[in-house]
């Protein structure tokens, strides 16, 4: 975890981020202690050795915690020299290289879609990484390096895969995972280490012990080798002579004539005190669990202050980062904005629709909306699955009617088996957005609750889930006429003015129209002027209301809901 690994064999991918020494000491110090330990107080991110920034994504980073799988977001660090009106860009992502950095900004600028540069050179050198962009007069650095983010490599994804060796078997493993196995593995070290110390101990201390009985009688010891006849007979007499088993005789029979004598011998049995003490010591420890676990936590708190170093990866929020000003060279003309029921969508010009034939749409599929506005304007699509989907009408290309058009789905990354099922242009965020459910609630939620400040693309929890959603409709104002209709054939016609708007986008809403069992509502349509011959019968005094049925020949046909 301290050392970041790429790979562990041929067919066998790993990809483990690295991170902080001080920090995975304190977190495996922090599980000794306590097994349920939280990770995320003491391991707060990864930290790459080339430093960069790190988009700091609790969730993100919780899921590659628990699981040992997912993504890191990182981005290069910068300065900006205003004497040499430069940027310095002095680290980059761990998954790039200063040459596709450079490559890539060299390649927008010769496409024109970086006008601002007017020169880029490596100048990495004794002192560092370093990347130096020149800045034509009058260019701000901080929005071209959001640009930069956004267009090259100098923001990046770093893709963990934490699959890792154990017992020979390949497993992939979250951070608690790996530090309990680390941590198992650093017990049985400790204890052969213990147990290695102790025999070498009782070893040495055996041996004293016979030497400590010839203390008693050294002339005896002499005499007894003097007057033995063979070598071979040495060792077996001393074990006689004194009662001491081979080994200590061996011992004694090694030891040079000089150093027989009272002050060899007892300089050496005096540490026979200090043996005992250490192997008792050594025993305990073997014999308990938590001492062991305390001596690994002072050598990882030794490691600390031995080796510990300041973190090299910057930890920013994503709520700091502004975002990118869109904006700029986009060209704002006329266009008309086409949604179907399928999740297709198109953005025609008035010439290209004026000299187009028929609309193109796939089989059974039909116009769901039409909005005419210009170029430079913010899309919300909504999904069945109470999620927005944001994006910029400069992102889709002007095309033709006699083409399909773009999936919406696919082209937003959309979740599996998730549909696109309306659409809100929009340029100031002004309006409502009415949600209304088969049960016959409506929420009335602000458009500006789906603003953002960042460049959040995916808003979760875009309205309430309790009910079947029967229809969205985007209105302006107050003012404006809604007409809803039920499967039993009634109509209902109230103004947007008559609900309450909600603060909370998953708001369940109010009830306004009664639905008798069986029955649910179908449609919803902003009331236009000759829709219907006498809308005064269907409006509601009070809400919630059961509507009218239809006179004949009124409202009998199917009523399809769109925001023009």
């Amino acid at each position: 975890m301290v050392n970041a690994n790429t790979g562990i064999a041929v067919g066998m991918a790993s990809s483990i981020c690295s991170f902080n020494l001080e920090e995975v000491c304190r977190t495996a110090i922090g599980l000794l202690k306590d097994p349920e330990h939280d990770i995320m107080s003491t391991l707060l991110a990864p930290d790459f050795t080339g430093g960069a920034q790190i988009i700091y994504d609790r969730a993100a980073i919780e899921t590659v915690y628990k699981t040992g799988r997912g993504s890191i977001r990182t981005r290069g660090r910068y300065t900006y020299d205003k004497f040499a009106n430069c940027i310095d860009i002095l680290s980059i992502p761990q998954t790039t290289t200063c040459e596709a950095v450079i490559e890539k900004v060299i390649d927008l600028v010769k496409q024109g879609k970086l006008r601002e540069i007017s020169d880029i050179r490596d100048e990495t050198g004794i002192d560092g990484l370093k990347i130096t962009i020149d800045l034509k007069r009058g260019t701000d650095p901080d929005k071209l390096m959001q640009k930069l983010y956004k267009m090259t490599p100098l923001e990046d994804s770093f893709s963990c895969n934490f699959n890792v060796l154990i017992a020979g078997t390949p497993r992939v493993l979250g951070v608690k995972e790996l530090l309990e196995e680390w941590s198992a593995f650093r017990i049985e070290c400790v204890k052969r280490r213990t147990y290695f110390d102790l025999h070498k101990k009782q070893d040495r201390l055996h041996l004293l012990r016979g030497l400590e009985k010839i203390l008693l009688d050294i002339d005896k010891a002499i005499r007894i080798i003097r007057n033995t006849e063979e070598e071979s007979l040495v060792v077996p007499n001393l074990m006689k002579g004194f009662d001491i088993d081979e080994i200590q005789a061996e011992y004694v029979a090694e030891i040079k004539l000089r150093h027989l004598n009272r002050e060899y011998i007892l300089k050496h049995t005096k540490d026979i005190e200090q043996l005992e003490k250490d192997i008792k010591e050594l025993e305990e420890l073997l014999a308990s669990n938590r001492k062991i676990k305390a001596v690994i936590i002072k050598e990882l708190e030794n490691i600390i202050k031995k080796y510990a170093q300041p973190r090299r990866s910057m930890i920013i929020y994503a709520d700091e980062i502004p975002e990118a000003d869109e904006e700029e060279d986009v060209p704002d003309h006329q266009v008309n904005l086409f949604f179907t029921k399928e999740g297709y969508f198109k953005k025609i010009t008035p010439l290209s629709l004026r000299m187009g034939g028929e609309q193109k749409l796939k089989e059974g599929d039909s116009i769901a909306q039409h909005i005419e506005t210009t170029n430079n304007t913010e899309l919300i699509f909504f999904s069945d699955r109470q999620q927005a989907y944001k994006t910029r009408a400069p992102q889709f290309n002007d095309t033709k009617a006699s083409v399909l058009g773009e999936y919406i789905p696919s082209k937003l990354g959309f979740d599996e088996g998730e549909n696109a099922v309306y659409m809100v242009s929009t340029k100031d965020y002004s309006g409502f957005v009415f949600f209304f459910f088969e049960n016959g609630k409506a929420a009335k939620v602000s458009l500006d609750a789906y603003a953002t400040k960042t460049n959040r693309r995916k808003l979760t929890g875009a309205y309430s889930d309790k009910d079947k959603l029967a229809a969205i409709l985007y209105v302006p104002d107050d003012e404006t006429d809604i007409i809803l209709k039920s499967s039993s054939g009634r109509m209902l016609i109230f103004r947007a003015g008559d609900l309450m708007t909600k603060t909370s986008r998953a708001t369940q809403g109010v009830a306004l129209m009664k639905l008798r069992k069986g029955h649910r509502v179908m449609t919803a349509e902003i009331l236009t002027p000759g829709m219907l011959s006498d809308p005064d019968r269907y409006r509601a005094k009070t809400i919630p209301s059961m509507g009218q049925l239809p006179r004949a020949g009124e409202g009998g046909e199917q009523i399809s809901f769109s925001q023009d």
